[in-house]
């Protein structure tokens, strides 16, 4: 009889340290952000997501837009979800991460993967002004917006873009002007001065004269 009443002691207590295990089990998230570019900015973001019960290890670089936080694993928090807050926020989730508390990833890149078929692929390099990360992610999402574009990358030291394209589909010119809208200037395309002054202080570059 002691043996049952200890056995069902013991029991009873593993399950209580299994269920608080579990409620403590946190996923961690890490969304890039376009658009950060102060510290309110950051400030807003936070706040946004502060509307999220249980949220912890809050962090955000603004020169990048990296932005990660951990959130109980119980809610079942969805990468749908997370974007659309950074969207109530008023800024852009560039692509997002999650690292469940189980060990497995989920991942949304956010920008839209051309298949080039082999053989079709034109590599082209363009000056792009920029400053920062945001100004990296902000180039990069314009170019691979554009149909036909599969690879894009830009340098802020050297303000060089290397971008792989199917030149049946498109056209470097194309590709500088889509740049040029999101706010940055090219050597062919410049971008309005009202979409320039729209942009994070820190991506005030020095312009692209003409």
């Amino acid at each position: 009889m002691k043996k049952t009443v200890l056995l069902t002691l013991v029991i009873g207590i593993m399950t209580v340290f299994s269920a608080n295990a579990q409620k403590k089990a946190m996923d961690k998230f890490m969304v890039q952000v376009d658009g950060l570019g102060c510290p309110f900015c950051a400030y807003g973001l936070e706040k946004k997501f502060k509307e999220f019960k249980g949220i912890k290890a809050v962090k955000i670089d603004i020169e990048t837009g990296d932005f990660s936080f951990k959130y109980p694993a119980e809610k079942a928090l969805s990468m749908q979800d997370v974007e659309k807050q950074v969207e109530k926020a008023g800024y852009t989730p560039v692509s997002s991460k999650i690292e469940r508390a189980d060990g497995t990833i989920e991942e949304s890149k956010g920008l839209s993967e051309t298949k080039v078929a082999e053989g079709k692929l034109t590599s082209k390099s363009l000056m792009v002004a920029g400053n920062c990360g945001m100004c990296e992610a902000r180039i990069v999402k314009a170019a691979k917006s554009v149909q036909g574009v599969s690879e894009a990358s830009w340098n802020k030291d050297t303000k060089m873009m290397r971008v792989g394209f199917d030149a049946t589909m498109t056209a470097l010119l194309d590709i500088e002007k889509a740049i040029s809208d999101s706010g940055h200037d090219t050597k062919n395309h410049q971008t309005d001065d009202a979409t320039y002054n729209a942009l994070p202080a820190c991506c005030h570059y020095d312009r692209i004269s003409q």
